[in-house]
């Protein structure tokens, strides 16, 4: 292995180190508890290296949430591929949706939930088509279509649709992290009622 290829493969691994710290101190600690000062104090680095690889801690919440999200696209993608009936996919997508939010709660926060008011143009980063969050949205969007297209659903603007099927499950999975004593009862049945009076509503139109 030539010196280049060598502090390409340090670099890289510092990267991954740096992320898997994020990672620990966000579960941890929460959104509010992370910052460049502690990743660097759990590795054994200076701020300085941190900064070298991440612009700031919006940056690398984003990073790590976009390796998290890998997991959902993938699964989405998987029940897309196995689902014949459009409708019964959606469905599933949406329950998918949540469950991912409400396994990963500091993860969902920090990208979807606390404003990024030292980073104004991050949240356009999650928006990205090209992002994990962007992809699993698009797969929304094609499940949508698919209804539409195999008269599962009536006709209807597919991106409009899905804009509104993920304000309402982002709102269900936001209330069920920051309003936990809340009497919501057994939480299972609240999501499975809100995503069947979705489905059932998309196809009544």
């Amino acid at each position: 292995m030539g010196v280049k290829e060598r502090r390409a493969r340090q670099r890289t691994l510092l990267r991954q180190e740096i992320l898997d710290a994020t990672r620990d101190i966000l579960v941890r600690d929460g959104y509010a508890g992370l910052s460049m000062r502690k990743v660097a104090e759990k590795i054994d680095y200076s701020p300085t290296a941190i900064y070298l690889h991440f612009k700031d801690r919006d940056e690398l919440v984003f990073q790590v949430c976009e390796g998290l999200m890998a997991g959902l696209v993938r699964e989405l993608h998987h029940l897309e591929r196995q689902t014949t009936d459009p409708l019964v996919g959606l469905r599933k997508g949406l329950r998918m949706y949540v469950d991912f939010g409400l396994t990963h709660q500091e993860h969902y926060t920090a990208a979807f939930i606390i404003p990024h008011a030292s980073t104004p143009d991050i949240q356009g980063r999650y928006n990205d088509p090209a992002s994990m969050s962007g992809q699993a949205f698009g797969i929304l969007v094609r499940m949508v279509t698919a209804c539409v297209e195999k008269k599962k659903i009536p006709p209807a603007d597919p991106l409009v649709t899905s804009r509104a099927l993920w304000a309402a499950i982002h709102g269900i999975t936001s209330l069920l992290i920051t309003i936990p004593r809340f009497e919501w009862g057994r939480q299972e049945d609240v999501i499975d009622r809100l995503v069947g009076i979705l489905v059932q509503g998309v196809g009544k139109g």
